[in-house]
């Protein structure tokens, strides 16, 4: 059975999912933003909060670094002094860290660059996460995965191809790994988020666990991911939807958060067991709307037994209706009353 622990987490095919609320950068550069949304998670019920850390001078051109940003979401002129702006520091990640350790919540990152996963590293989380973009860039891949930490790999933009060159790359070095369906358009519409990818994943890759990142604006379609075998989830989440920034609009608010950590935690109830029987619960509706076998009046021994000396009636007392095929023709070992339900030890 596929399993995979995230700070003391188990996360098993048989077991609740385990939910990332993805803080991503709508922090908005403020540390006291960013707990003010670990702490919506955490009463929402998530089990981890992430960020995503850039060293944004190694990982963009001077040209992408310098270029103008006029977005209504910028937060800097040139689009390198906007990710700058919304970057945290050491002293930053050392808070959020103690923060989340003080609420009960695991906290990790998303790294973009070797530096970043350096930097990571330096301060311990309990996991790592790769993003979409960097599916195919082995070297950071196999560099996250030496940390030996779990590693979750989003998958958006990518061939099936792509996914299992990443596997074979990071699993001889480390094989807690957790692959996550994912599209890599934000916000996401329904009409292009595959979910049956999961079951595709599930199929190629039998040893990890296999969830869904979903840029999807609303709570439900985790639900269909987990019923198909999705067992982690990375959602975004905000305070509010209106603040400035390219993912609030695409971000659970906390009063969705809770319902749909509380949607997942009920649909991990609801599958239940695969063995189809009667279960306690049913015993008195079903005794009140099911069906036995009852007398259609009075009936002396030695009576031969057939539809028409009997009827089909609830409560389900006697035998059931499907045996009554069964014992057609046959006598009466005793005198029946009317309207008295037959058992099978009634006939010879």
């Amino acid at each position: 059975m596929r399993s995979l622990t995230i700070d003391g987490v188990a996360i098993a095919e048989d077991g609740p999912a385990y939910c990332i609320a993805e803080v991503g950068h709508n922090h908005q550069g403020s540390v006291e933003k960013a707990t003010l949304l670990f702490a919506a998670a955490k009463r929402a019920g998530f089990n981890a909060v992430k960020v995503q850390k850039r060293d944004n001078r190694l990982l963009y051109t001077e040209e992408m670094f310098n270029s103008p940003y006029n977005s209504e979401a910028a937060f800097g002129a040139t689009y390198g002094a906007h990710r700058e702006a919304l970057e945290f520091d050491r002293d930053a990640y050392l808070l959020l860290q103690d923060n989340a350790r003080k609420i009960g919540v695991s906290f990790f990152a998303t790294a973009f660059d070797p530096n970043s996963a350096a930097f990571l590293h330096r301060l311990g989380p309990p996991a790592y996460k790769a993003a979409s973009g960097d599916l195919k860039n082995i070297k950071l891949l196999k560099l996250l995965a030496s940390y030996g930490k779990p590693l979750i790999v989003s998958t958006g933009g990518a061939f099936l191809d792509d996914v299992k060159r990443a596997y074979d790359a990071i699993m001889p070095i480390n094989s807690q790994l957790a692959i996550l369906q994912c599209t890599a358009q934000y916000p996401c519409g329904a009409d292009n988020l595959h979910l049956r990818v999961i079951e595709t994943y599930l199929d190629e890759f039998p040893d990890v666990i296999v969830g869904l990142s979903d840029h999807h604006a609303r709570t439900a379609m985790a639900i269909a991911a987990y019923a198909i075998g999705a067992r982690i989830f990375e959602k975004h989440v905000t305070l509010d939807r209106t603040w400035k920034g390219t993912d609030h609009a695409m971000s659970l608010e906390p009063h969705e958060q809770e319902q749909y950590i509380d949607d997942l935690r009920r649909v991990a109830l609801a599958m239940g067991s695969p063995v189809k029987r009667p279960l306690a619960c049913e015993e008195k509706p079903m005794y009140k709307m099911g069906k036995g076998v009852y007398a259609d009046g009075f009936l002396e021994t030695g009576t031969a037994l057939s539809s028409l000396v009997t009827s089909i009636k609830s409560p389900a007392q006697g035998m059931a209706p499907w045996k009554l095929d069964r014992f057609s023709g046959k006598s009466l070992r005793r005198d029946v009353s009317s309207e008295e339900p037959l058992s099978s030890g009634d006939v010879e």
